[in-house]
Order: C-alpha cells, then structure tokens, then sequence
C-alpha cells in the first residue's frame, strides 16, 4: 500500500457495485480507471454458479487484493437465490447454535463463489413496538431485543469469520426506531439520546469490546436529539454517515473502535436528494469514513472519485486524513482469506444443508 500513488489510494476508498454478470468493456474501463479497493455483488451480478465464481476470478486478477463482498442476510436480503436455495431471514433465528451454524453455511457458500467480505449482520434492535415501522428492515435483524440481537448476531459473525469471510456490523448507530426507509429519504429518529445509548449502541458496545468486529457500516440516519447530532451549512440535520461526531467521535471516540468504517450506498434517496453524490463522498471522508459505497452508476462512481481527487489535490481533504483510511484498509486486507476451490458438487450439498436448516427452524 506504501507503493501507491495518490491516485490508487482514492481508488482504495471506494466500495462499488458493477453494472452486471461478466467484467464488459464499461466495467473493465471503470475498474481500470478507479482501482476500487471493494466491489460488492449484487443479484444482477450473479446468475449461475460458475459465472460468479468466474467473475469474482477477473476481479481478483484485475484489482489489487480486493475486498469481494454481497449482501447475504437472508430472506429478503438474499443475493444467491439463484444458484442456492433461498436463504431464511434473521429474523427467524432463535439461538446461538442455529445463528452459528447459519453464519458457517453462508461463509462456505460465498467462498466457493469467491466472495470473501459479506455485509452482515444486521444488529438493528427491532423489538416489538418497532416492528410495526415500515423502514425496510423487517425480518432482517436477530432477536426482538437489544440482548437477543446481540447474542445471535455475535454467534453469527464469530463463526462466518473463524470460517473465513469478514463480516460488517450495520447499521450504525442502528436504524431499528426508524419509521421510513433511508432507500428514499432521510430518517429523523426521534427517539432520546438515552434509548439510543442504551438500546440501539448496546450490541456495538458488546460486540466492539470484545474486538469481534472488523468492519462497520455507518447509517444515512439523524438522531435529533442525540447530543452529538449536528445540522449542516443550511441547517438540515446531518446524516450520521456524513458526521464527525458520530464516526470521530462517538464510534472511533467513545466506543474504541479503529476498524474499517464504511458507508451505507451513497446513491440511497437520504444522500442523494440532499447533497449529491460528490459532496457526499468529500463530507463522509473528511467526516473519518474509510471506504464509499456506491453501488449502481457508473457516472455516479466516476463523479465520486472526481470529487474526492480534486479535494485531495486542493487540500481540502487531506493526504494524511487518507493514510488513516488506506492503513485500516491494507490492515484488514492482510486478513482476507483465500477462496476455496470452485466445487459445483459442494454447491449443492450447501444448498441441501439450507433447505435442511430452514425446516428445522421455528
């Protein structure tokens, strides 16, 4: 990572999707202009077994150690339905050995596609009074309170890791009382600073101190009566993936956290309706972000990086605030395992093993 120039370190802190199944020519000359440090998959990207183990190949020839990721949760979440049986939502999860063996499944599965990071889990609280929001996170978080949510998510993530994927603690500081969806806009989560210390913060605070936790996903989120909560230059609230006090501060401040810290996609209507899609990236980096997502446009990708390098070039963002990204990036890095050798056979004795575990679930 010494080695790069300034260029290939912006590059590194870009998390992007591609447009589809194979590397065409628009996604070779995006993938040889940015140098993405992580591409994540989506079901667009995925439609037979050894296609997407082909393509996890050519992206791994074409980038420099890069962090392969997918949205794999489960139920409506669930990226491999195509080439494996449909998965179960967290939500129907109730102990530790089933969201041990849930995570093992998953963490096989991906790395036989090649895939060696998966954006999960959810740690969301979602209790019983806020079951009834329509936010977008129905069925995909573990437990119905923060204890639960916390015990089956640890389970999770501790056994997809020790089988060799990264896994990403989201959404911070935690979306469960949102009643809309950042997909379309902004939420204000009106709850009190002491809920969100209490509830929402408490599978952070248990899964960070333990130091499980290699990677979180910051929210497109405003807590208005959070002390940390801050307005921007027109005074509207901050989102929290845009703040310094909730990233600086509270999670890297407060909590100890100094693993990789990312986005949630960049393009969602919270970001996107506000700030647009080269500001945003300029705000969250300066804000102590370490990796963008954006995951669809390539227009959008391209004007990303445009803004962050021109930023960098400029001096409003500094070299030394993107070393601090870049050294958590290649620190993590090191860490990512190799993909197991492609196994159709295999494929389908997982895909047995779920259809198996699904029956066996309450």
């Amino acid at each position: 990572m010494s080695s790069l120039t300034i260029q290939q370190k912006i590059g590194q802190l870009f998390f992007i999707g591609i447009p589809g199944p194979e590397i065409d020519g628009v996604t070779h000359e995006l993938l040889d202009r940015i140098q993405p440090g992580g591409v994540c998959l989506f079901a667009r990207n995925v439609r037979e077994r050894k296609q997407t183990r082909e393509l996890t190949d050519a992206l791994r020839a074409m980038l420099a150690e890069p962090f392969l990721s997918i949205d794999q949760e489960g139920g409506l979440v669930d990226r491999l339905r195509r080439v494996v049986t449909p998965m179960p939502a967290a939500n129907r999860i109730t102990t530790t050995d089933e969201a041990s063996e849930f995570g093992r499944i998953i963490a096989e599965t991906l790395l036989v596609l090649g895939i060696n990071m998966n954006f999960a889990p959810v740690v969301d609280v979602i209790d019983e009074s806020r079951s009834q929001f329509s936010n977008g996170l129905h069925s995909r978080a573990f437990g119905k309170s923060k204890e639960e949510s916390t015990e089956l998510a640890t389970a999770f993530l501790n056994s997809m890791q020790t089988a060799g994927v990264v896994g990403c603690l989201k959404h911070f500081p935690g979306l469960g009382a949102s009643e809309v969806d950042s997909h379309k806009e902004l939420p204000s989560v009106s709850i009190s600073g002491q809920e969100l210390s209490d509830v929402d913060l408490f599978p952070y605070k248990s899964i960070l101190a333990s130091d499980d936790a290699k990677c979180v996903m910051v929210a497109h989120a405003a807590f208005p009566n959070n002390r940390l909560q801050e307005a921007d230059q027109n005074g509207k609230l901050l989102p929290s993936s845009l703040s310094p006090p909730i990233i600086s501060k509270l999670l890297r401040g407060e909590l100890g956290y100094n693993g990789l810290v990312l986005t949630d996609d960049l393009e969602m209507g919270a970001i996107v309706d506000n700030y647009g899609i080269g500001q945003a990236c300029k705000m969250a980096i300066a804000a102590g972000i370490d990796m963008l997502a954006i995951c669809a446009s390539v227009d959008a990708i391209n004007e990303g990086f445009d803004a962050v390098s021109d930023a960098v070039a400029s001096g409003e963002l500094s070299v030394d605030r993107v070393d601090e990204s870049i050294e958590r990036i290649h620190s993590l890095k090191q860490q990512l395992a190799m993909p197991l050798d492609f196994d159709d056979e295999r494929l389908t004795a997982l895909s047995n093993e779920i259809a198996e575990f699904t029956k066996r679930l309450k």
